[in-house]
């Protein structure tokens, strides 16, 4: 299976449950994965960065990250399993595919918003760019 893994996490419940998934697999190694943690915060707009310093743009995106890492950070962190936890800036998509490329990552979990008849609208457009940009497998968590 695959030795290293990164979980995207967004804060929400879907994202918590690929890191229950997680923490149920590693049961089934013999080595557990290295896994990285990967929150992507949207970039602000220029017409908003001209009004505030850079530091204060970074602080937000640094408390945005550790907020929606949070409850991951605690779940892997009580089962026992060493993590690295990143907040990267940019459109998410691409940014977690180019983390994973340049990381060494052999899957990419995803905790999916559900399936409906439009796959696209339903499972999220984060998620359907992820599947159709990586060249690493995705897994995806419902």
């Amino acid at each position: 299976m695959n030795n290293v893994c990164l979980i995207a996490i967004d804060g929400s419940e879907h994202a918590l449950r690929a890191v229950d998934y997680i923490i149920k697999d590693v049961t089934t190694r013999s080595t557990p994965p290295q896994i990285f943690l990967v929150n992507v915060q949207p970039g602000l707009p220029s017409d908003v960065t001209r009004f505030i310093d850079a530091k204060t743009v970074e602080d937000f995106h640094r408390e945005s990250g550790d907020t929606d890492l949070a409850s991951a950070k605690e779940k892997l962190t009580q089962a026992g399993l060493a993590h690295s936890a990143h907040i990267l800036i940019g459109e998410a998509a691409p940014t977690l595919v180019e983390f994973a490329n340049s990381h060494g990552c052999d899957l990419i979990i995803m905790g999916a918003h559900g399936f409906g008849t439009v796959v696209g609208l339903f499972m999220g457009s984060v998620t359907v760019k992820v599947v159709q940009l990586a060249s690493t497998p995705v897994l995806l968590i419902k």
